[in-house]
């Protein structure tokens, strides 16, 4: 029996529509600095490298168990062991801009991110993003600064959703904004645990973009998505391709 064809996409964030300048080590050693300067100047002590730690910690746990309790958290518990218990809202807001200031630098969009998004929008798709992030206010920023945030119906994170991918509930939030069943859309992302096996995990289609894609053999052979592509711009022909089979 035939079926409607597929109007909306979710997109993965970093990797897929955003790419890396350089490697992040120096990046991340430049915005630790950034962070514990600035909270230097309310006369609270933290060294870089124990912040450093906790956040590996932090990673560590959120890839097992795919909740996120936000760099936000992660400070706030940090300080309260040092002795730093009534530290406000503003200075932590204000020590985590410092350092984002620093990581945003860094991030790029893709070559081709901006014309296939006018392509989808013309063809009157309904474009979304779910990006796993600690920080809700940096992703947003990042969205605004690039000046794509009128393409998409809405940008989502795990640190206001809690959820990370692939987590099914991940995915069921981000569906909800459009009030569809997973059958009526495409996943697009560049990890296949997160992107790729998430969302099949509920019936979503898949399209895997491999051009920074990280991956193990045993990814390859779990995980298959319905479509791989080595960029953006080779996506319209494929959900063409995707939807006439779907037609037939």
């Amino acid at each position: 029996m035939a079926v409607s064809s597929i109007k909306h996409i979710l997109f993965d964030l970093g990797g897929t529509l955003m790419r890396a300048k350089k490697d992040w080590a120096d990046i991340h050693h430049q915005a630790d600095e950034a962070l514990v300067n600035k909270l230097n100047e309310y006369d609270i002590q933290l060294n870089a490298k124990v912040f450093r730690a906790r956040l590996e910690k932090y990673y560590n746990q959120r890839d097992m168990d795919f909740r996120e309790t936000t760099y936000h958290f992660v400070l706030l518990e940090l300080l309260k062991e040092l002795n730093y218990a009534e530290v406000s809202e503003s200075i932590l807001r204000s020590a985590l801009d410092a350092m984002y200031a620093i990581t945003q630098t860094n991030w790029e969009l893709e070559k081709d991110c901006l014309e296939t998004l006018r392509s989808l929008k013309k063809r009157q798709f309904h474009l979304g993003i779910f990006s796993n992030a600690g920080d809700d206010k940096d992703v947003q920023q990042l969205i605004q600064n690039f000046g794509i945030r009128d393409y998409f119906d809405f940008v989502l994170t795990s640190a206001a959703c809690y959820y990370r991918k692939p987590h099914a509930r991940a995915f069921e939030i981000a569906l909800a904004q459009w009030n569809i069943m997973p059958q009526e859309a495409v996943m697009i992302g560049d990890s296949l645990v997160a992107d790729i096996y998430g969302a099949k995990k509920i019936n979503m289609k898949t399209i895997w973009i491999t051009r920074r894609a990280q991956f193990t053999a045993e990814d390859m052979h779990r995980f298959k998505p319905d479509f791989s592509l080595r960029k953006l711009s080779e996506l319209l022909p494929t959900l063409d391709l995707m939807n006439m089979k779907r037609m037939m």
